[in-house]
């Protein structure tokens, strides 16, 4: 057998997983973790229910594929923009964030998912509780380091605290996609946020919003 061959099941294996991860970020957007049903979300990836199980046995674990599914796209955002570590080039950490929201525009299914979700998982009992709650942390860790990194190099124009600015800037931004969410011709949602941080960091204006 040859290798492209022997390769096979496994290709098709994985491109039916991606399928109902991708049917899943549908499902979950629009109804909810717990509003959405395996026989739902069957028919959405175009499967039988048996062959949905066959893959995924439960829908915890398809509520972990598809967050993973999730980070693994802004990761690679920050990745090609080079913005992993906000205490050595925190202007472009910042630079690659705003790209993510660029890219989240692209992509109103994970949005939907990201609003919908979180909303639930504040519940202790819901399985992504723990996930959004490290989620948020990190993501406050982040600005955190971004701005005294910048408070350092006496280019953060701020009279909040870096920890609270963070707090900040993370709130905005999930107030401005939802809000997106709601009406798409209206809210430019990149431009309000980066206007905001901006007003924070000046050296941030100029290339506003080009993707990596």
């Amino acid at each position: 057998m040859s290798q492209s061959t022997s390769r096979g099941p496994y290709a098709k294996t994985a491109a039916i997983r991606r399928r109902v991860v991708e049917a899943c970020v549908d499902a979950f957007g629009q109804t909810g973790f717990y509003g959405a049903t395996m026989k739902d979300i069957a028919k959405r990836a175009g499967i039988s229910y048996t062959g949905l199980l066959h893959h995924f046995s439960s829908k915890e674990e398809l509520l972990a594929a598809v967050l993973e599914l999730r980070d693994e796209r802004g990761t690679a955002y920050l990745e090609s923009a080079r913005a992993l570590d906000p205490t050595a080039n925190p202007v472009e950490s910042l630079r690659g964030m705003l790209s993510v929201i660029v890219d989240n525009e692209l992509q109103p299914g994970l949005m939907e998912l990201h609003c919908v979700v979180s909303g639930e998982a504040t519940s202790p009992d819901h399985p992504a509780h723990a996930y959004y709650a490290e989620r948020y942390r990190m993501l406050r860790r982040f600005y955190a380091m971004a701005f005294q990194a910048l408070a350092d190099r006496g280019e953060l124009r701020s009279s909040s605290d870096p920890e609270t600015l963070a707090t900040m800037t993370i709130a905005l931004i999930n107030g401005v996609q939802a809000q997106w969410l709601f009406d798409r011709d209206s809210v430019q949602m990149e431009r309000s946020i980066r206007e905001f941080l901006v007003a924070a960091v000046p050296a941030l204006a100029g290339r506003a919003g080009a993707r990596p």
